[in-house]
């Protein structure tokens, strides 16, 4: 499946903003891990968080799910380089993430919420194919 197969920007699409729900800044997880918010920045440069431009500002944004109480979701690293591995944008990526899969069931944001990475990101790697 080629990048442009992914059908990102297809009209029938639900709106990554939307799909995603609930979005957080990065001030506010600067806010709640106790840290600078360049360190915020440097989690997602190093691969352990995904953005998203969001709002009437097009601000950078983190979706809810991957932030937990002391810092980003653990099992979410090794799934971006997966993903990225796969050839995903950061929406990309974000969209799969987030799109029910009947199949596991749910979402594989939910399953890897759950504990259940190695499931995932063999799915993940699967994609690449």
């Amino acid at each position: 499946m080629s990048t442009s197969d992914r059908n990102e920007n297809q009209p029938s699409e639900q709106p990554l903003e939307e799909l995603v729900g609930e979005w957080v800044t990065f001030t506010d997880l600067a806010e709640r891990w106790d840290m600078p918010v360049t360190r915020v920045h440097n989690m997602v440069n190093e691969g352990r968080l995904l953005t998203s431009r969001i709002g009437e500002n097009a601000y950078r944004a983190v979706p809810a799910l991957f932030a937990q109480e002391n810092g980003p979701l653990e099992a979410l690293r090794g799934t971006i380089t997966v993903l990225k591995d796969a050839g995903f944008t950061e929406d990309q990526a974000i969209r799969w993430l987030f799109t029910k899969d009947d199949s596991l069931p749910g979402r594989p944001v939910d399953a890897l919420r759950e504990g259940r990475k190695t499931e995932i990101r063999r799915r993940a790697q699967a994609l690449g194919w």
